[in-house]
């Protein structure tokens, strides 16, 4: 068996923009004695070579800050007429199943990805959509994860090609860009633009009328083949949070 991390490293980085920077205290073993002190074990009944132990505060990420999965409550209150369900409600089952590549590297900054661009690419590669499945996005933009520019760059899935891999029973996604729409700055800007209120967050909003997740800021989706393999993504149980990061890895027997 092989595992494959799909996952970003979880650090403080500074090139990262204010929203997503992670900060971590780390605490080396010696200062954990003197709290072992006040528990009260005296210093000459520590064990033999014993120092302390290591210890680490997750001081500031928030739950979209690095690889993570999106829960339809992140999409809105409501999805399709019911409460929305929160990370911790999300079945289990939909976050283990059989993988599927979709390459669409070539796809340029900024332009969405389609229905056409889906159905051209399983046609030539001889692929096919099952119900369960656990779709990847490769993009070939997680090259750009840690950089300043990260989020303002990129391709994105459009309403309508999330629409499709939901209504054939896809029910977890990802991508390996910083968001699963168009860049975020980008759609502000064109929505200015072009006073179109239905251009923002377009696919993101596909969730308040038909349920799924999905997975932002996937890396190594180059390190897969199309098909034949795996895809667990556990996320961390928050209760009542609107996504959680997630290890991501894929299996391959």
């Amino acid at each position: 068996m092989k595992i494959i991390d799909l996952s970003k490293p979880i650090k403080y980085n500074k090139s990262d923009p204010w929203f997503m920077r992670v900060k971590i205290k780390h605490k080396p073993h010696h200062k954990a004695k003197w709290l072992i002190r006040l528990f009260g074990l005296p210093f000459k009944l520590f064990p033999k070579g014993f120092i302390g132990w290591a210890d680490d505060t997750i001081q500031k990420m928030g739950v979209h800050s690095t690889t993570h999965i999106d829960a339809p409550w992140h999409y809105g209150p409501t999805c399709e007429g019911k409460p929305a369900k929160t990370i911790d409600q999300i079945p289990l089952e939909w976050c283990f199943g059989e993988g599927l590549v979709i390459d669409m590297v070539h796809k340029p900054d900024f332009e969405a990805i389609t229905v056409e661009d889906i159905e051209g690419f399983l046609k030539k590669n001889d692929l096919e959509i099952k119900a369960g499945m656990i779709v990847l996005i490769k993009t070939g933009r997680d090259k750009f994860n840690g950089t300043k520019d990260f989020h303002k760059i990129g391709t994105g899935m459009s309403a309508a090609a999330t629409e499709w891999l939901i209504d054939r029973g896809i029910k977890v996604m990802g991508i390996d860009s910083w968001g699963w729409d168009l860049p975020l700055p980008y759609l502000i800007k064109k929505a200015k633009e072009t006073s179109n209120p239905d251009l923002f967050w377009e696919a993101h909003l596909v969730g308040t009328n038909k349920e799924y997740c999905h997975m932002e800021q996937l890396v190594n989706l180059e390190s897969l083949p199309y098909r034949g393999f795996k895809v667990a993504v556990f996320p961390l149980k928050i209760v009542g949070a609107s996504a959680a990061p997630a290890r991501v890895v894929a299996i391959m027997d």
